[in-house]
């Protein structure tokens, strides 16, 4: 029997795997949870353009406003998986709250969001189901409700939370997510420890996400804005390499690694890159400070390790980041 999933969080990444899921699934055992985009996806489904699939692609799973509602169209059948590939910003009620309806003794959570130290939440709501971690490469971009512009790069690590003492059952529910994905087309990498791919994907986004939302500047912007900006990237990336470095993460997020990632920036055509953060401030949205930046500093704390450059960007983001609230 073909599983049934649960989408929370229907903007561009999870319009793209209700996409993707629809091709190993029945649409109709998908229900995406929508908000702003719930009348254009009921009406249309979710349309995807890729430079990887084809364009015009279409997806009608059934569409839903709440958890709730998508728990009475199920007629209480119960969700194999619940994915949540909404931002990771903090909500009252939280997303963890939110998804309580759906989730049964059997069901695995998959968390397709950027950050560290997002997944204790989850498991303290359900310490007993499956949790999978995941780290996401997909350059997409929603254009419209429902209309989402997919470049040419599609992969998902992923793993159990936690790595080394989660279950056999967990093991086999992230074995049997990356399976569906990998049937669908989709490029899915299993990991036994996916926490270092999430480390690593930090390098990048707690430096680059916020100084760039700060300073209304895209990568290359702010790497001309002055001829002390590169070393100030590279010494940011360096206290984020020595708060994984604590966590036993070391041997991947290192001097190398950010040599790699500073050479990657330095290089691009100007304007360069737009940064998520950077998309989110200039249209007043609130940005993922808590999770990409936050968590880092938190855990930094938590190991006595220094991290004054770090903590200072974190508190600048969360300044802008409230002034989106006032």
């Amino acid at each position: 029997m073909a599983p049934r999933v649960l989408v929370f969080g229907t903007g561009s990444v999870g319009s793209v795997y209700t996409y993707l899921l629809s091709k190993a699934i029945p649409a109709s055992n998908i229900t995406a949870i929508c908000r702003s985009n719930y009348e254009d996806a009921t009406k249309y489904g979710f349309t995807i353009h890729s430079t990887l699939w084809g364009k015009d692609l279409n997806v009608k799973p059934t569409i839903a406003r709440t958890v709730e509602d998508a728990v009475a169209l199920s007629n209480d059948e119960p969700f194999d998986y619940v994915v949540i590939s909404s931002k990771a910003i903090p909500t009252q009620p939280s997303t963890a709250e939110l998804i309580r309806p759906a989730v049964s003794e059997n069901t695995a959570i998959v968390l397709i969001q950027n950050g560290v130290g997002i997944e204790e939440p989850y498991v303290k709501m359900f310490p007993n189901n499956p949790l999978v971690s995941t780290v996401v490469y997909l350059p997409a971009t929603q254009i419209q409700p429902a209309v989402v512009e997919h470049k040419e790069v599609e992969l998902l690590h992923l793993g159990t939370y936690p790595a080394v003492d989660a279950p056999p059952r967990a093991k086999d529910a992230a074995k049997a997510f990356a399976d569906l994905l990998t049937a669908a087309g989709a490029t899915a990498k299993l990991h036994d420890d996916v926490q270092a791919e999430r480390w690593t994907k930090l390098l990048v986004n707690a430096s680059w996400n916020p100084i760039c939302a700060l300073t209304r500047s895209r990568d290359q912007q702010f790497l001309a804005s002055d001829a002390e900006a590169l070393d100030f990237i590279r010494d940011v990336m360096r206290e984020i390499a020595s708060v994984a470095g604590a966590y036993g993460y070391g041997d991947r997020v290192n001097e190398e690694m950010i040599e790699f990632q500073i050479g990657r920036a330095s290089v691009r055509k100007a304007p360069g890159v737009q940064p998520s953060m950077l998309a989110d401030a200039l249209a007043g949205k609130n940005m993922e400070v808590d999770a990409i930046v936050g968590n880092a500093v938190k855990l930094a704390k938590q190991k006595g390790v220094a991290v004054p450059m770090l903590r200072t960007v974190y508190l600048l983001a969360r300044g802008l980041d409230s002034s989106f609230s006032r």
